[in-house]
């Protein structure tokens, strides 16, 4: 097992390295940052979206395990205090893993400009700062409105419970390959109109993006953001790669969303 260990740069994850590094040594596994088959983050959520990106071409081989130095994220099933645990159950390691779909995304560009190609883990939007932002969306072939507002979000089933809720989108499970379409401050009134509700979009749908106006766009992916000119069209749709956890131990995707915005089990007996 070869396994690189990736980090934030705060005080407390830097001293469970040391200590992760110490165990691991101790059991003889190797460290390899270059090509490693299982990926540990220490951190957060934030920390693990990072390692995601780093390893994106090597997805077809790694797994990941998230350590969290705070509560339990959604991507992160181990504690802090739990190294030791941890390190145990990499001993006997199976191979077993659990899979979340993943964004496709291509950005085509006027001229002769290649197109980008993107994967995301939670979600992407795009949006124009500098005034309204003006943009006819298809699914499928078909246009179905031309959005008038602030921005568009386009997520995956686990990114529906970041910026996606927070635009009024729905939370999916993550077993339903479907990607989610949520409006940002959309304009809606007797001359303007808009569907003004999130879209979950079919496994085998597509959405595509034609910004009227090219200039002022910020597109982002992930944690990731750039400004962009030119823009021609935006594609999204399910990715043919997905990413893989190792599956120690797995908290139901419910627990995770109980535990992140209600917290109810921490203060009743249910």
């Amino acid at each position: 097992m070869r396994i690189a260990i990736v980090h934030n740069n705060n005080e407390k994850s830097l001293t469970l390295v040391e200590e992760l590094k110490t165990l691991l040594e101790e059991k003889a596994i190797q460290l390899d940052n270059k090509n490693p088959n299982l990926v540990i983050t220490i951190g957060g959520d934030g920390t693990l979206l990072s390692a995601f990106h780093r390893y994106a071409h090597l997805l077809n081989q790694i797994r990941f395990v998230g350590v969290h130095t705070g509560h339990l994220g959604f991507y992160t099933d181990w504690r802090d205090y739990e190294l030791p645990d941890l390190v145990a159950s990499l001993m006997e390691d199976k191979g077993e893993s659990i899979s979340y779909p993943l964004l496709d995304i291509k950005v085509m560009y006027q001229g002769n400009k290649e197109p980008a190609h993107f994967l995301a883990l939670n979600e992407s939007t795009m949006k124009r700062v500098d005034g309204t932002m003006v943009c006819d969306v298809f699914i499928k072939d078909e246009l179905f409105e031309r959005f008038r507002g602030d921005g568009l979000c386009v997520s995956t089933p686990t990114g529906s419970t970041g910026y996606n809720k927070s635009v009024g989108g729905a939370i999916i499970h993550p077993r339903l390959e479907a990607i989610q379409l949520a409006e940002i401050a959309s304009i809606n009134n007797r001359v303007f109109r808009t569907l003004s509700s999130p879209m979950i979009v079919a496994p085998d749908e597509w959405i595509r993006m034609r910004p009227i106006t090219a200039e002022g766009l910020i597109l982002t992916i992930d944690q990731l953001s750039s400004s962009e000119k030119n823009i021609v069209e935006l594609h999204y749709c399910i990715a043919k790669e997905r990413i893989h956890f190792a599956r120690y131990r797995h908290t139901h995707f419910w627990s995770r969303v109980e535990d992140a915005f209600i917290g109810a089990k921490n203060k009743y007996e249910i």
